[in-house]
């Protein structure tokens, strides 16, 4: 079987394109790689990508940069990713999201060490921010 490295991107599907992105640029303290009328791009840490897209705006298909053919897709009701953060920045994500108003849902110390905050965004989705390692096998105990 050939070895996968990691998922790269992450995408969501939102109602109102706007609202998505400014909640993830001003709360999230997300910056765009690339904005459009259908989809807004961020990296994180220069490690993933979380794609936030226009409900409905991919359901065609689309012709990427240089003319490639990106296939259909979208999604409805509510998802739910993690980011990663680390034990140290954990409590300061907790107090910079109930400062700007984001009602925490739960706060959940897994058996392995790490530590969740729970949370939805504008468009009902679930958000997680996971202080990390401690909550998967593969990612051994904290330090």
């Amino acid at each position: 079987m050939p070895a996968l490295k990691s998922i790269l991107e992450t995408a969501i599907y939102v109602d109102d394109l706007g609202r998505a992105c400014a909640f993830y640029e001003d709360v999230m303290g997300l910056r765009p790689l690339k904005k459009t009328d259908r989809l807004c791009a961020y990296g994180v840490n220069e490690r993933s990508v979380l794609l936030i897209f226009l409900r409905g705006g991919t359901a065609q298909g689309a012709t990427a940069d240089g003319g490639n053919e990106i296939p259909p897709h979208d999604a409805a009701g509510q998802i739910h990713f993690a980011f990663e953060a680390t034990h140290a920045a954990f409590a300061e994500w907790d107090e910079h999201l109930t400062a700007r108003g984001v009602d925490i849902l739960s706060r959940t110390s897994w058996m392995r060490g790490g530590k969740s905050l729970y949370f939805r965004d504008p468009d009902g989705n679930l958000v997680e921010i996971a202080a990390s390692p401690g909550l998967w096998p593969m990612e051994g105990t904290t330090a």
